[in-house]
């Protein structure tokens, strides 16, 4: 491309990017209102760099980048939090059956905000260890041993020490 893309075309990209960035921003937050509300904003500062867009390829890349990046900003926040607001209590911890997609969700909004994104990163956007990092602005190491904490944390609330071992593999 040699001149740098329109509204029209970032248009056309924001509907074609919204629903892998919402699912995305939906594993890394676990909040229906906080992902859109991500998406928003990443998509707000993408349209901010967007006149200087050279290849339209690379936009998804770089606009998956800012998410992430906007939610690290948020999860490094004083006032950032995982808990939710319930009117009941449970009277004794949740079992879930872990094949259902539910308790999946559930495991991973137990995980702290960069063990999650590790994961989210990693096996969602299927990311190697080198990208993953890049995103994160961290160490590979640092990737590799919140991947490792990560899938301990979610074999145990699983409750199946198979999960994930083939991909724990580096």
């Amino acid at each position: 491309m040699t001149h740098p893309p329109d509204d029209a075309a970032f248009t056309a990209f924001v509907h074609a990017a919204w629903p892998s960035l919402y699912r995305t921003a939906y594993l890394l937050l676990g909040d229906h209102a906080e992902a859109e509300d991500l998406v928003q904003a990443s998509l707000a500062k993408t349209y901010a760099s967007w006149r200087r867009v050279r290849d339209l390829d690379a936009a998804p890349g770089y606009a998956r980048r800012v998410l992430v990046n906007t939610a690290s900003s948020w999860f490094r926040r004083a006032s950032w939090r995982n808990e939710r607001p319930t009117l009941d209590l449970p009277e004794a911890p949740h079992h879930h059956d872990p094949s259902t997609r539910p308790a999946l969700l559930d495991a991973l909004r137990a995980l702290p905000p960069r063990q999650r994104a590790v994961v989210v990163l990693r096996f969602y956007e299927d990311l190697d260890v080198r990208r993953t990092a890049a995103a994160l602005h961290c160490s590979e190491g640092t990737v590799k041993s919140q991947t490792s904490l990560a899938l301990d944390k979610l074999r145990r609330l699983l409750g199946d020490p198979t999960l994930f071992v083939e991909a724990h593999h580096d």
